[in-house]
């Protein structure tokens, strides 16, 4: 039987400070020597950036709707390789997930018999964090719930309320982290500030020393050093000789990739090219295919406005065929403009006939079941996709052609078309990790593939 040190690290409810100390925990434990990997669960893409930082690898999206549970295993136990710990990240409180708790930690916790720490936001509160712990522990039996960590902490008066009546109940407190301004993430509209943007790789030593000092790590380790009670077959990708090259946007505005979506690209015979629609005046030279990501085109709108070359390029290559992908702010940016917030309009690129407006209230979030409605370069219609939505923007289309996807809310069975589509081009507010979704990764390579011939 296998061991492979692992620990998810679980909160209550969102906003409990889990990011911020495990990203400590991540920097603490490499800076004992240990080769840690960090895996964070559901379709966020900010969190990862902040494991990267401290853990110094790639972190990885563990989400058992959007690659399904066999997937899930196959990118843990590749990804996890030779390292000595696995730290990986909960989402929202333990047992939130999608529609029946689908890709909740708990649900996770569960597929990698892993042990789960809670960690409580006890802030104006005493010994009810006590009562908080016990009742998510006899909620579900079967989630090995290890302990908690307290957050937030007042005083060390505050710490012994809670931790003798922790004691009276059985539940171990592996340490308690005091409240502290240098503990506390940027955010905005979508949760964390994505780490592009912010000093946090200047602040990650710092983090580490005060949760190394907070933290019983020893204990830690201990628990997570169980027998891991699962089999699963590990399959090697082999070296696949790069048939085409894909462009990809990665910047302050365009961020939000999965690593191991990215990989099946790779997979299937693409060469990955990075470049930025901020900074660039063109497109990488000689490629056979763009992919534009989500992220915040509405905080850089002007800045994308001002770079018109490489506007006037992207609508150009799309007049030539080039096949592209874009995603909910890659989405956006293709439109003919953004307003932000304040209703200014910045120019885009020009290449779908709709304005990308942002709201003070939450468009869309969660879970998606989406069937395409027309042959693109990334499947034939039917073709269905595990997705995920999280945006504060709408569109306003001129041609009321949003249809290339018929989408079904996971959580509440709503249904409604979206998207962007012609011979070439696929886009719209879906989340799509390519894992999960492998025929329309290898269609899109074969759409550049047969592009890249007929340049021949």
């Amino acid at each position: 039987m296998a061991i492979i040190p692992r620990l998810i690290i679980a909160a209550t409810q969102s906003g409990s400070g889990k990011t911020t100390i495990v990203s400590g925990l991540l920097a603490a434990l490499k800076m004992r020597g240990l080769e840690v990997q960090a895996y964070k669960i559901g379709p966020d893409y900010i969190d990862p950036g902040y494991h990267e930082i401290a853990s110094g690898k790639h972190s990885h999206n563990l989400d058992t709707w959007l690659v399904g549970s066999e997937k899930l295993g196959e990118i843990f136990f590749n990804s996890f390789g030779a390292s000595d710990i696995a730290i990986i990240e909960g989402v929202m409180g333990l047992y939130d997930g999608g529609r029946g708790g689908i890709s909740s930690t708990a649900e996770v916790a569960k597929f990698l018999d892993a042990p789960v720490v809670l960690v409580i936001d006890a802030k104006s509160m005493g010994a009810s964090a006590a009562a908080i712990a016990l009742g998510f522990r006899e909620f579900d039996k079967s989630i090995n719930l290890a302990g908690v960590i307290l957050n937030k902490i007042g005083s060390e008066s505050h710490k012994k309320m809670i931790v003798d009546a922790l004691d009276k109940i059985g539940i171990k407190c592996f340490g308690a982290i005091k409240r502290d301004a240098e503990l506390v993430l940027p955010e905005r509209h979508l949760g964390l500030v994505p780490t592009i943007e912010n000093n946090f790789d200047e602040i990650i030593e710092k983090l580490a020393i005060k949760i190394s000092k907070q933290l019983d790590i020893g204990a830690l380790l201990d628990v997570a050093n169980l027998p891991l009670n699962i089999n699963f077959e590990i399959r090697n990708n082999k070296k696949i000789t790069p048939v085409c090259k894909i462009a990809v946007a990665r910047d302050k505005a365009f961020s939000f990739y999965y690593e191991q979506s990215l990989r099946e690209f790779e997979n299937f015979g693409a060469e990955i090219i990075f470049f930025s629609p901020l900074y660039d005046e063109f497109l990488p030279e000689n490629i056979d295919g763009l992919i534009l990501g989500g992220g915040f085109p509405e905080m850089f709108a002007l800045q994308l406005e001002e770079n018109k070359k490489i506007r006037a390029e992207i609508k150009a290559v799309v007049d030539n065929g080039l096949p592209i992908f874009a995603e909910c702010g890659g989405y956006m940016y293709l439109m003919d403009s953004i307003a932000d917030f304040d209703g200014k309009i910045f120019e885009m690129c020009g290449v779908i006939p709709s304005r990308a407006i942002m709201t003070n209230k939450l468009q869309m979030v969660g879970y998606i079941e989406a069937t395409l409605t027309k042959n693109c370069v990334i499947g034939k219609v039917g073709d269905k996709f595990h997705a995920h939505e999280f945006h504060f923007s709408k569109e306003i289309s001129t041609t009321a052609e949003e249809d290339t996807f018929s989408c079904r809310k996971l959580r509440t069975g709503e249904s409604y078309f979206e998207g962007f589509s012609n011979e070439n081009v696929v886009a719209s507010y879906l989340h799509i990790h390519f894992a999960g979704c492998e025929s329309a990764a290898k269609n899109f390579v074969t759409a550049c593939v047969n592009f890249h011939n007929s340049k021949i």
